[in-house]
């Protein structure tokens, strides 16, 4: 009994765990964009570069608004990349 109540501790302990590192890997969508935006306001981008990035945005804006804040930064941290940011 002792064995099956220890291991359902740890269980919990390392489920909340894992929700807390989840919590902290994805940062809020809204502050990436407001980076992402204040970036590309004084880029110098050619125009296809540009289409890029505007297309990773609203891809971004997409899965902000659906609250899939990690996959909205991972748009927002690839148009950063072809910003050079």
């Amino acid at each position: 009994m002792k064995k099956i109540i220890a291991v359902t501790i740890l269980t919990a302990v390392a489920s909340l765990g894992f929700v807390a590192s989840q919590a902290r890997a994805a940062a809020p969508c809204e502050e990436m964009l407001k980076d992402m935006r204040a970036a590309k306001a004084t880029a110098k981008l050619s125009d296809a570069d540009m289409k890029k990035v505007n297309d990773l945005e609203a891809k971004a804006i997409e899965r902000c608004n659906a609250d899939d804040d990690t996959r909205s930064d991972k748009f927002l941290a690839d148009a950063m990349k072809i910003m050079g940011k």
